[in-house]
């Protein structure tokens, strides 16, 4: 019923802003923690192996309006290569990032192979552009954007690539977790997410009603689309920070481990999801190996509530 498990590495930081001047964001090393926490054998899965990704830089790039934008481009292409190539062997793809923009690599290997469907967990809605664009020129990040890149709403050197704008329909995505900050509201467009197409089930919804009738009502969409399959994205800061500091944006009001497991798992039973991506766990925030400890075992744990792992 269940299509076999392989575990990519997407080691990237490229859609990343240095937190310190001069510092190179941790979470390349993202998938080293979460194979140290024996992912790939409590998975009983294959492993895929790693895409490389080009060198980190924290310059502005104004051609494209995105730090590492041209990097990014070449990276989703070659990240979509391996992902496809995975899919069409049958396998259903664990990716291990990096930060939230290996979603373009991951959407673009979707869209060559048909009209797909997205899960979207994450506690931002990743779609917003800040409200004075000029200010922001050639300094965008495409982890705070990858969503709205994948939907083709920003420069085409990262939403056309192979002339396939959009990857990923609007109507084909379904948001959950969405916690909105004053600061949030303040800074961004939100209007530009509020307005779009896509599906919200936000953290209010999933403590209203609980995460499995949320996941499974999610899971219930994507399946009557009639699409190709799904995908789901986790960005780890979906979680509350009392469990999870180690990211770049703590949660004050996140998900518990447990909520997550239990939405992960109504994703997952779907015979329809083809593919998982972790993203935003940063090992330098997490000195002690808590954080990836946690992340895991509620990973784990979905994958057997679902019934994909025995």
């Amino acid at each position: 019923m269940f299509l076999p498990i392989s575990v990519l590495d997407a080691p990237s930081n490229l859609g990343l802003r240095p937190a310190t001047p001069g510092a190179i964001p941790g979470v390349f090393q993202l998938p080293r923690i979460l194979r140290a926490q024996g992912i790939v054998t409590r998975l009983g899965a294959e492993d895929a192996g790693v895409v490389t990704p080009p060198a980190y830089s924290p310059e502005a790039e104004p051609d494209i309006g995105f730090r590492n934008g041209a990097a990014l481009g070449r990276y989703s292409v070659a990240l979509a290569d391996r992902v496809g190539a995975l899919r069409a062997g049958g396998r259903f793809v664990l990716l291990l990032g990096g930060d939230c923009s290996v979603l373009v690599g991951s959407s673009l290997a979707l869209r060559r192979a048909g009209a797909h469907g997205l899960a979207f967990i994450d506690a931002h809605d990743d779609f917003s552009y800040v409200k004075d664009r000029a200010r922001m020129a050639g300094w965008f990040t495409a982890a705070g954007l990858d969503l709205a890149l994948a939907t083709g709403h920003g420069p085409d050197a990262l939403c056309d690539l192979e002339g396939l704008k959009p990857y990923l329909r609007e109507e084909d995505v379904v948001h959950l977790g969405l916690s909105r900050t004053a600061e949030d509201t303040a800074e961004a467009a939100v209007h530009e997410f509020d307005t779009s197409h896509i599906a919200s089930l936000p953290l209010t919804v999933i403590r209203e009603r609980g995460a499995k009738s949320v996941g499974d009502e999610a899971r219930s969409r994507l399946e009557a689309r009639g699409l190709t399959g799904f995908w789901i994205h986790v960005d780890a800061d979906v979680l509350d920070l009392r469990v999870m500091p180690a990211v770049d944006s703590p949660n004050p009001d996140g998900m518990r481990l447990e909520e997550l497991t239990t939405l992960l798992a109504s994703l997952l039973a779907s015979p329809q999801a083809v593919g998982l991506e972790l993203t935003i766990l940063d090992p330098d925030l997490d000195p002690e190996g808590h954080c990836a400890r946690a992340f895991t075992d509620a990973v784990v744990a979905a994958f057997v509530q679902s019934g994909r792992v025995p």
